[in-house]
């Protein structure tokens, strides 16, 4: 066999070996689809998440390296949920009242937190609000999917990951800083109230959904979704330092 058909067969395997890693990693997509589902208004398709998805994992399928340590499903998953969230940036359902009132939220936390050096209760941020706690919970509610990806925005989900996998820092500084953050949002979960804690973690790390949290925690799937929110809001106003919202 000469030289330019061995390259020829090997190329042709390399593709047949990417559409197996598609075909086999399909229905990734729809779970990670409905995943984020549960914590978007009705307005966002299941399908376009679906069909976002499937150029994520076409695009894994094409950059994986399995020299750098991850399994395909872990890289995949990472690529997967970064397309769905930045096709659901792209569309930018939130109303900017929603981008309000959630930064104000933050920023009520952070200042009762730094005052009384510990927790902000529901219903301390919501008398600085001057709101009543049900509107208060409300606001929680209708914040709940801009709350996500703002949390993404921040770094806190796997696609951080994936950079790192794929993309090297470009200075010595870059990677101290990655570290630091890191570092910082350990700590910040870590520092979370118990119940708020324990959400994200079913949440993230589990995958369960609102209403399988609700089941283990024994209340509705609309409390989690707050305790949920208020967890990211606790977050945000910590790590303030880290998006450019910290204290003038």
């Amino acid at each position: 066999m000469n030289g330019l058909a061995m390259f020829s067969d090997m190329q042709s395997t390399k593709k047949d070996n990417k559409d197996d890693l598609v075909t086999q990693h399909a229905p990734l997509v729809k779970r990670i689809a409905y995943h984020l589902m549960c914590r978007l208004p009705p307005s966002v398709q299941a399908d376009d998440l679906i069909q976002a998805g499937m150029i994520g994992l076409l695009e894994a399928a094409r950059n994986y390296d399995a020299k750098q340590g991850a399994s395909f499903e872990t890289y995949a998953g990472i690529r997967v949920r970064g397309a769905m969230l930045d096709e659901i940036r792209k569309n930018d359902w939130a109303p900017r009242s929603v981008h309000r009132k959630a930064r104000k939220v933050a920023e009520a936390v952070r200042q009762i937190e730094n005052m009384k050096g510990r927790d902000a209760r529901d219903n301390e941020v919501a008398e600085a609000l001057e709101m009543s706690l049900e509107e208060y919970h409300q606001t929680l509610q209708s914040a709940s999917g801009y709350l996500m990806l703002s949390f993404d925005d921040l770094g806190s989900d796997d696609e951080a990951v994936a950079t790192s996998l794929s993309d090297h820092a470009s200075t010595p500084f870059d990677g101290l800083q990655k570290e630091d953050f890191k570092r910082s949002l350990a700590e910040a979960i870590a520092g979370l109230p118990e119940r708020e804690r324990l959400v994200m973690t079913l949440y993230y790390d589990e995958e369960l959904n609102l209403r399988e949290i609700g089941a283990v925690l024994g209340v509705s799937e609309s409390r989690v979704s707050q305790i949920h929110s208020q967890a990211l809001i606790r977050l945000q106003a910590r790590l303030g330092q880290w998006t450019g919202r910290s204290e003038s």
